[in-house]
């Protein structure tokens, strides 16, 4: 049995996935088109070319730059349909999708034409048997007050989330100061996640758990440099939502073999492996597996791992995490069978 063979069959859930960073160029150019909106670059292969960042704030530049294309309902569930097709090629059973209100009603958009064209793609994924949540995201290079003005315009429509994250840029921006916010956000019944870690240094993954009570921290990379801080997300089965492709695109680690991912594993961390911005960071789920099981030579054993936590990490009822727990344990046996 090939570590390719057995990525490839595995049953798996992404948790760390921003349904703009999957906006393909092709798909790009086309809603440019569609809704006359003139991009800057003359084709599809001139936006790749400038698919080049060296951090994080350089990223975000472009990232935003993209999002002017999406306009309408239509956009918004052609966007998500994409990736949710190329997710259920991955063998992808459950997804918790991040997408960034704010960066779309600063642009004019309705909150509504937002939240319907994705819930409504969301809807037609469940009915072809793919899991789906949506998580609306803050954005923390904004003030605070935006973020609450934004938890009010979302809930009356918190029925299509599961809960709430906080991204954007990282350095400089604190989750301490959305405590407030995530309190209500808490008491409406949704989840919270947030983005810490990743750039910004191991006290921030400290305040998104103490301050902000989070169930998950997406990505986490920085943790390991405080002993505290590991025993504390182990012994709490706090998981992270890593993304491998992502941290080296991004520099976060200067190459694949240094990633932290295996002394994650090894700490006793619950640690996922996830694409983050597929389209902008060169891969998808399957990708970044491939990519980090050659980079470190996981064993079988450790991507098993990877999977079943995928599902233990997320915010699935617990007798829906069992089934598909199960399930990995079942492709691993068939795989054994075959290999014999």
């Amino acid at each position: 049995m090939s570590i390719s063979e057995l990525i490839e069959r595995l049953p798996k859930a992404e948790l760390h996935i921003h349904l703009e960073g999957s906006l393909e160029p092709e798909l790009l150019f086309e809603l440019a088109k569609r809704n006359g909106v003139e991009t800057g670059f003359r084709s599809v292969e001139e936006l790749r070319a400038a698919y080049v960042f060296s951090n994080l704030q350089e990223f975000l530049d472009i990232y935003y730059v993209g999002m002017n294309v999406l306009l309408t309902e239509r956009d918004y569930y052609d966007l998500a349909t994409a990736y949710f097709e190329k997710a259920r090629a991955d063998n992808v059973r459950h997804i918790e999708a991040f997408f960034d209100p704010q960066a779309h009603t600063q642009r004019g958009v309705s909150l509504e034409t937002v939240v319907n064209g994705l819930a409504a793609a969301a809807g037609d994924a469940r009915a072809a048997g793919l899991g789906v949540e949506l998580i609306p995201c803050f954005l923390r290079h904004l003030p605070v007050e935006a973020a609450e003005e934004m938890l009010d315009a979302l809930t009356p429509f918190t029925e299509h989330f599961v809960g709430v994250g906080l991204d954007s840029s990282e350095l400089g921006f604190p989750p301490g100061p959305f405590m407030p916010v995530y309190a209500r956000a808490h008491a409406l019944g949704l989840k919270l996640v947030a983005h810490a870690g990743e750039e910004g240094p191991p006290d921030y993954v400290w305040e998104a758990l103490d301050a902000l009570h989070v169930n998950r921290v997406d990505h986490g990379n920085r943790a390991l440099e405080d002993e505290r801080l590991v025993q504390r997300l182990a012994m709490c089965a706090i998981p992270l939502t890593v993304c491998p492709l992502s941290n080296h695109k991004l520099r976060v680690v200067e190459s694949l073999e240094v990633h932290p991912l295996r002394d994650m594993l090894q700490a006793g961390l619950v640690a996922t492996v996830n694409s983050d911005d597929p389209a902008y960071f060169g891969g998808y789920v399957n990708d970044n597996y491939r990519a980090i099981a050659a980079a470190l030579d996981l064993s079988g054993e450790e991507i098993v791992t990877l999977a079943r936590n995928s599902f233990k990490a997320s915010f699935l009822p617990q007798d829906d995490i069992e089934k598909w727990v199960a399930e990995i344990d079942s492709v691993v046996d068939t795989l054994r069978r075959e290999s014999r």
